[in-house]
């Protein structure tokens, strides 16, 4: 009987010392589940939820006026700008973790729920491009189709920015053509921007720049006149319809003074003049290219700031702010309906980084709590509550 006595105060004992290991095991669980749940939805499922609120706007055609004929084909188009890639040089290696995987994530999340036809970024694709060696520019490149990796059927076009080519005292016809090779612009204004090669000093790119657009905008009146003038000879056919402009520096204007909205300019930024050819292209070349192509939207980068500008009596210039997280709390991106005679914007904002890291922080309060209830540090929030509520109703 004393042995059966002992061997069964040894299991009671064995027991009661597995429990506080089972209790330890389920708290190290929930925690873990808890960490889990936080790091999907940050970084993967608030994405989702985002985006999805975002739809492509209607565009005007004539059979929604009761007009008869084809219906026109809506093109639908995403315009990213700055996207700014870290390099070699700049940034740290953290930095530049995070910051590619919040563009791929976001990219990757529109392109499955928007699933446009065509995406523009408008400049500073690269960061480092205006210095970048040919193996530090491979491997930008390898990581920027990694990021923006897209179907077949999904067109891609870029156009260069100060930060893959330089200023106009900084480019050359390698750092062109190294940026023509990965985008293959198709002769699209592309590389040269429009907006580092009018200069107006009759330098080699600048000279080439102008001449390509005086054919282009001869080319683009020929196509607007019902009859053909001689001038034209047998020069291919554009479309009738006014072209949109895209490039990476916006058109000559003062500041930011007038431009509203939350992803704007911040009050401390808006009134800063600025600075010909660095921070707006002049106003000799704005002029010329309003002259010249007679667009009907211009849509610009480089600010990283949005924007609406009216330039003449219908002329709208849209600046899209940046991409980034590195550049901006609140990364967005416009959404274009587009036919061949009208176009309508819409604009899709992206998660606000001060809503993560506030998940993050709230997340992580919540983590330290529990452990040291569950350490018996402090009393747990629902006993205590409890207590005072008894001692409420007692008295």
């Amino acid at each position: 009987m004393a042995a059966e006595d002992t061997a069964s105060t040894r299991l009671g004992a064995g027991r009661q010392h597995l429990r506080p290991l089972k209790r330890r095991g389920l708290v190290l669980l929930r925690l873990t589940a808890i960490v889990f749940a936080v790091l999907v939805f940050c970084e993967f499922l608030i994405y989702y939820l985002v985006i999805f609120r975002c739809s492509w706007p209607a565009v005007k055609t004539p059979a929604d006026a009761g007009g008869l004929g084809t219906p026109e084909t809506v093109l639908r188009a995403m315009f990213l700008a700055d996207t700014h890639l870290l390099g070699a040089v700049r940034g740290h290696w953290l930095d530049k973790l995070r910051r590619e995987w919040q563009m791929e994530r976001a990219f990757q999340t529109a392109l499955w729920l928007l699933q446009p036809e065509v995406i523009f970024i408008l400049g500073d694709v690269f960061d480092e491009g205006k210095w970048s060696s040919s193996q530090a520019w491979a491997d930008d490149v390898g990581r920027f189709w990694k990021i923006f990796r897209h179907p077949p059927h999904v067109q891609l076009r870029a156009v260069a920015g100060n930060h893959d080519i330089g200023f106009h005292y900084q480019m050359n016809t390698y750092k062109i053509k190294r940026f023509e090779k990965v985008f293959n612009p198709e002769r699209l204004f592309s590389w040269k921007g429009i907006n580092v090669a009018l200069e107006g000093d009759s330098c080699d790119i600048c000279s080439g720049a102008e001449a390509e657009l005086l054919e282009i905008s001869h080319r683009l009146n020929c196509s607007r006149e019902e009859h053909r003038p001689q001038e034209c000879g047998d020069r291919q056919r554009l479309p009738a319809s006014a072209p949109i402009l895209l490039q990476h520096f916006p058109l000559y204007r003062r500041n930011d003074a007038n431009c509203s909205g939350e992803d704007a300019a911040s009050p401390d930024e808006k009134y800063t003049p600025f600075k010909e050819r660095y921070d707006a292209l002049s106003q000799e070349a704005s002029r010329k290219l309003l002259w010249w192509l007679r667009p009907r939207l211009v849509l610009s980068g480089h600010t990283h700031s949005a924007c609406e500008v009216l330039h003449g009596a219908d002329v709208l210039e849209v600046s899209v702010p940046s991409f980034s997280w590195r550049n901006r709390n609140n990364p967005s991106f416009i959404m274009g309906s587009v036919t061949a005679t009208e176009y309508a914007l819409a604009k899709c904002y992206l998660p606000c980084e001060d809503m993560v890291l506030t998940t993050y922080c709230t997340a992580a309060g919540g983590l330290v709590l529990l452990t040291l209830v569950h350490a018996g540090l402090v009393a747990s929030p629902f006993h205590f509550g409890w207590n005072m509520l008894r001692k409420f109703k007692t008295t």
